[in-house]
């Protein structure tokens, strides 16, 4: 099948590799000409684990290409995905400039004869695969003869199929989906995209058909219930410091039930990154629209805020209140292992709040250390290695969980920091061990170790 994917982020990138991976010949289309010379090279432009193995397979044996040429990337295609940007508006709501742009483009381009899908890839609000329908159809008046459109010729059918990919593991969720959800009415659409994912299900995992509003509004419901389990468990972790319970026990304790199950309940100093910030605002903002108070979420949006910064009143308190002039090494940038992705990392916020208080800072992290220096710049030292940043530093804060920071030598931690003292947002280390090697540490609701 010929496949054309419109733009070559995060989503796009994945997407299109994987689709070829199964046999598919994909074109990938981005208006950034560097990054669209750059991939036609072989230089992969984002960090996910197992991608870039088979991206280079796939563009060698030609199922992968890339250009910015949008009509020449879909000419031939049977199925057109948008995975463009739909950043978040000053008011929450998701900016969809760039979805309905290149569907603009696309009614100009489409040949009444030649029928294809538009897949809305994108995380995007109800309503908007009729928006693109209307889009397309209004464009295409302005290059077809008086009295023909697109939609009189059916030349097309929009289609809702959102993502469910984790950063750090996303080539296996694409290639084995828990579940594929299409969204449409049209019977030649739906058989398109059962042909298409086929390969993907073929131990059983379903697709489910259903309309497409309803598979518009299933992303968002999807990530904003995991943001609430998130955020719950961050209360629950507050609670614990209160009443000097700990928090995994009670996270062993809850997630053994079936009816809540094991997974994001770990609790930490909030959620970032792409999708659970983005995506709890928009459906918030749909909610507001629809004159719908939507009190879980705006609660779950709270609780994240402040969860952030939930590290920085226990460090001032070990410091008597005072950390000006005071040198902190920190672990971690981006908002989870496995991925250079910073956005609503935080990090950050802590980069921000320690510095406000006249501290300084050396940080380390595996992949998302050129992201930060676009963002932070120069207003922080960047180290080679995680224990390069210890030098002369006050204090070690962690706030991403990779791996290699789970076992680390704990006797050159003591000796390269001028306190022994941690504060550990990710829960990394066993509280009664890591009292035993005499450090102060400080994590998210369990008990204080103090020497």
């Amino acid at each position: 099948m010929k496949i054309a994917v419109v733009g070559t982020g995060y989503v796009g990138l994945v997407t299109g590799t994987c689709f070829a991976e199964t046999g598919n010949t994909v074109t990938c289309i981005d208006i950034d000409i560097n990054k669209v010379n750059k991939l036609s090279k072989g230089e992969i432009t984002i960090f996910e684990p197992g991608l870039e193995k088979i991206f280079l397979r796939n563009l060698k044996e030609k199922r992968l290409d890339f250009t910015t040429n949008l009509a020449e990337g879909v000419k031939d295609a049977q199925i057109i995905f948008l995975a463009l940007p739909t950043p978040p508006g000053e008011d929450g709501s998701a900016d969809l400039k760039y979805v309905l742009g290149v569907a603009g483009e696309l009614g100009k381009i489409i040949q009444p004869d030649q029928y294809k899908v538009i897949v809305d890839k994108s995380t995007v609000p109800v309503g908007t695969a009729e928006k693109v329908t209307n889009t397309i159809i209004e464009s295409s008046k302005k290059v077809l003869p008086a009295g023909k459109d697109l939609g009189a010729a059916e030349a097309f059918d929009v289609v809702s199929n959102p993502e469910f990919l984790r950063e750090g593991v996303a080539v296996d969720d694409f290639m084995k989906p828990d579940r594929v959800v299409i969204g449409t009415t049209s019977e030649r659409a739906k058989k398109l995209m059962l042909d298409l994912y086929a390969p993907f299900v073929r131990q059983g995992n379903p697709i489910i058909f259903m309309d497409v509003r309803s598979a518009e509004l299933t992303k968002y419901a999807a990530n904003s219930f995991l943001a609430m389990k998130i955020s719950f468990m961050n209360e629950i972790a507050q609670l614990c410091e209160r009443l000097d319970a700990d928090v995994d026990m009670v996270r062993k304790g809850i997630g053994s039930d079936e009816r809540i199950g094991k997974r994001f309940l770990f609790p930490g100093i909030g959620y970032g990154g792409s999708c659970f910030p983005k995506d709890v605002q928009a459906l918030v903002n749909s909610s507001n629209e629809v004159k719908y108070d939507f009190k879980i979420l705006n609660a779950v949006m709270d609780v994240n805020e402040s969860q952030k910064l939930h590290l920085i009143p226990k460090i001032k308190n070990y410091f008597k209140g005072d950390i000006s002039n005071k040198k902190f090494a920190l672990w971690g940038l981006a908002f989870k292992p496995n991925t250079d992705d910073i956005r609503e990392a935080p990090a950050l916020y802590i980069i921000e709040s320690l510095l406000a208080a006249g501290a300084t800072i050396s940080a380390f992290d595996p992949e998302a250390m050129n992201n930060v220096k676009q963002v932070v710049g120069d207003r922080i030292e960047y180290a080679e290695n995680q224990y390069d940043c210890l030098n002369n530093a006050d204090a070690l804060i962690i706030a991403t969980e990779w791996n290699e920071f789970r076992t680390p030598d704990f006797l050159k931690i003591a000796e390269l920091l001028k306190n022994k003292a941690i504060f550990d947002g990710r829960n990394l280390f066993d509280v009664n061990a890591i009292k035993e090697i005499g450090f102060h540490y400080e994590s998210i609701g369990r008990p204080v170790s103090k020497i």
